[in-house]
Parts: C-alpha cells; sequence; structure tokens
C-alpha cells in the first residue's frame, strides 16, 4: 500500500488545514518501494469524517492518477470532469468527490476499485459503504455494537430509519459491516450513524471503564455508561422511594409517575453528572490524568450545542440507602451516557 502519501493526506484531512503537500503522480506499475512505506495498523475512525484514514487513498487515487489511469476505471467524460476539478482544489472527501458532475456512488466505487487495484488502499481499507469509506477498525466496531446494542439506544441512535432498526435487531448476529448497509431501511444517513456511535467515544468509554473499575469501599460508587437500555433502566419500579423527573420523552415512554420537566437538557447539564461521577469516586485522582483529559475532551465534542433527552432518577430500596441515575439521549443522533452514584449505610 502506497503509505507515504495515504498518511499525508489523511493528516491534512483531519488537522484541516488547507491543502496538503502535493503528491507526485503515481507510477502506473510498481507499487512504491518499502523505502517510503511506513507500515500502520488499522485505524479506528474517531471524527465525523467519510473517508477513514486508512482509505484515504482513495481520495490521493482521485487527486494524483494521471488521466490515462483513471480513465482505466472510469468513463472518459467523468475522468474529465475529475481532472478539470482537481485542478482548482484537491478532493478532501467523498461528500467533495460526489460534486463532481456525473459522479455518484457507482463512479466512487469504481474509484475505489482502481485504488485497491493500483495498491493505494490494501485489506485495512474495507471500502465505501453507504456513502463512507470505513476502515478495518471501524467494520468490527460497527458489527460489534450492531450486534449487541440495547432495542431502545438503536433506534435512538436510528431516529428516522424505525424500520431499519427493527430489521437489524431481527437479522442480526452480523458478521460484516456490508451486510449491515445491505438490510433494508439502512440507508447512508442510518449507517453514519451507526458508524458514528461504533467508533467516535472512544476515549470517553476509556474514561468510563476508569471510573467503573475504580473499587467500591462497601459504602458509595459510581457507575458510568455509554451504551445503556434506557428505557428497562427508566422504567423500573424501586420499594421504598421512587422520584423520577423526565424530559423531552414521548408521552408512551414517559415512566409511570414521572414528573414531566419541561426543558431539554443541555451540554452543561450532562457535562456537569458526569464531572460529578468522576469526583464522587474520587477519579480527579485515581484516573490518569490523560484519561481524565481526552475523555472530557471527547464528551465536550459530542455535546456542545446539542440537546438530551432523558430521565433523573433518586431511589431507594431501603431507608439506609440512595441511588441518582442522571440518563441522557442525544435527540438527533443518539448519543447516550447514563451516571448512576449510590450510597450505602
Amino acid at each position: 500500500m502506497r503509505r507515504l502519501g495515504t498518511a499525508l493526506l489523511a493528516v491534512s484531512m483531519l488537522a484541516a488545514c488547507g491543502p496538503g503537500p502535493q503528491a507526485e503522480t503515481p507510477s502506473e506499475s510498481a507499487p512504491s518501494t518499502p523505502a517510503v512505506e511506513q507500515q500502520q495498523a488499522p485505524i479506528l475512525t474517531q471524527t465525523n469524517v467519510d473517508v477513514a484514514i486508512e482509505c484515504s487513498g482513495i481520495l490521493e487515487f482521485a487527486n494524483t492518477a494521471s488521466y490515462s489511469l483513471l480513465d482505466r476505471y472510469l468513463p472518459s467524460n467523468v475522468v474529465t470532469n475529475i481532472v478539470n476539478r482537481r485542478a482548482t482544489a484537491p478532493f478532501t472527501s467523498l461528500a467533495d468527490l460526489s460534486t463532481v458532475p456525473l459522479v455518484g456512488p457507482t463512479r466512487l466505487k469504481q474509484l475505489e476499485g482502481g485504488a485497491r487495484t493500483m495498491d493505494f488502499i490494501d485489506a485495512d481499507c474495507v471500502g465505501i459503504l453507504d456513502g463512507i469509506a470505513i476502515s478495518r477498525d471501524d467494520q468490527t466496531a460497527i458489527v460489534n455494537l450492531v450486534n449487541s446494542i440495547d432495542d431502545s439506544e438503536l433506534h435512538d441512535v436510528l431516529p428516522d430509519a424505525w424500520n431499519g432498526a427493527v430489521n437489524l435487531l431481527n437479522t442480526r448476529p452480523f458478521t460484516t459491516a456490508q451486510q449491515i448497509a445491505d438490510t433494508a431501511g439502512i440507508g447512508d444517513v442510518s449507517f453514519r450513524n451507526i458508524r458514528n456511535s461504533a467508533t467516535l467515544s472512544r476515549p470517553l468509554e476509556a474514561l468510563f471503564a476508569a471510573v467503573n473499575a475504580i473499587p467500591s469501599n462497601g459504602s458509595y460508587g459510581a457507575t458510568t455508561l455509554r451504551h445503556f437500555d434506557w428505557w428497562n433502566i427508566a422504567s423500573e419500579q424501586h420499594y421504598y422511594r421512587d422520584d423520577k423527573t423526565c424530559f423531552g420523552l414521548e408521552p408512551s415512554s414517559v415512566p409511570s409517575g414521572a414528573y414531566v420537566r419541561p426543558n431539554l437538557a443541555d451540554a452543561a447539564e450532562v457535562r456537569a453528572a458526569v464531572q460529578n461521577a468522576v469526583a464522587y469516586v474520587n477519579g480527579n485522582t485515581l484516573i490518569p490524568a490523560s484519561v481524565r483529559t481526552a475523555g472530557f475532551a471527547n464528551l465536550d465534542s459530542l455535546i456542545a450545542g446539542r440537546s438530551f433527552k432523558g430521565c433523573i432518577i433518586t431511589y431507594e430500596n431501603d431507608p439506609w440507602s440512595r441511588n441518582t441515575v442522571h440518563i441522557y439521549v442525544d435527540t438527533v443522533t443518539g448519543f447516550s451516557v447514563m451516571t448512576e452514584t449510590w450510597w450505602a449505610e
């Protein structure tokens, strides 16, 4: 695989700092020599881009291949349009490529085929599925998520694809991302939502895992979750005390006896709940600063300017303990977090 040009293109794409270094027109015969190869493991996509780093050779191929090479894989009029457009600015995304006249899903797949044949991408890039190019790591994360996600969360991740969510639930388990993309009711927006849910919150998930790993001292503790069944948690009934305040839920989803708050939650409320859970178990001291910093930065990037539905639940199963649960679900993307703190005498 032509690693050096791909790596440079990927860095320039993610940094969003303008066009990167101009790659030379690739040879139409042998692959790059070992002297310019840079081996790297597959990379999980953690930003909302439409080309995984391991697939950025597709863009490199479109940006640098000669007219005659592109003409092997595309109709001549499409090649002319691509070459004329790239003369003004390099392509930085599949969406950007798709603005070229006559370039649609079929032409993008042909470009992918050319990039793979000419060794601009290899098996680390699964390919273009429903408008995004995913890596092998992305595929693993997507398949694991769809095979394990709860009903309530999957429907939140796919708010405009109810039938697609039902079909995924009825058809799983899957072994490839292609099978998921091919499921009836799953299209470009839905598949991208699934990819984002599977890959974009890994630093936050690492922080949550660190919180959950802190041993309880028997009198208090905290749990933080990124993926969970909010419906079962919110609708559960408790013996001694069961106070629930919910917001943004469909009337049929409001737990029995809950107070309905008129206002949705915002980013500040979500962050405060997570901060409280981390501090509650002395996580600011026990969790490495690098994990905390990356986790909260990731959280901030996912909640900034967003609105959340959910519930705040305080319950007691006896007079000598108390649990407080905060559930937040993005009303558009389905991104969700849950925190629970508890004490017992």
